[in-house]
């Protein structure tokens, strides 16, 4: 996986999961990530080593996959996106029938039949 697409998965998880974060992981993850600080510049405004924000990156990096592997709401997300665009793609094809199975689908997975 190149950088940007472990950023933007990284951030599809924060935006999921970051009130499970505490308050520090959340701002060196903002500062980073979207305020596009540097390792350095966050060391200095919070007056730590950039080897302290580096680990405190990474543990909040791992915590948040931790949450995804445990709790799956991204992938169920995505999962139920994908379907409700099929069922929709099905309505405008005037194909109610297929759309009506789908939605029938999508119900069994908010149900976790």
């Amino acid at each position: 996986m190149d950088e940007l697409s472990k950023n933007e998965a990284l951030g599809d998880l924060y935006a999921m999961y970051s009130a499970l974060l505490t308050h520090g992981q959340q701002d060196y993850f903002e500062d980073y990530y979207y305020n596009d600080l540097s390792l350095g510049e966050i060391a200095d405004n919070r007056h730590v080593s950039r080897q302290a924000v580096y680990d405190n990156l990474r543990r909040s990096a791992k915590s948040l996959e931790k949450y995804e592997d445990k709790l799956r709401l991204l992938a169920s997300y995505s999962q139920l996106e994908e379907g409700i665009s099929q069922a929709l793609a099905s309505l405008a094809a005037g194909d109610q029938e297929t759309a009506k199975l789908q939605m029938e689908d999508l119900l069994q997975i908010i149900r976790g039949e």
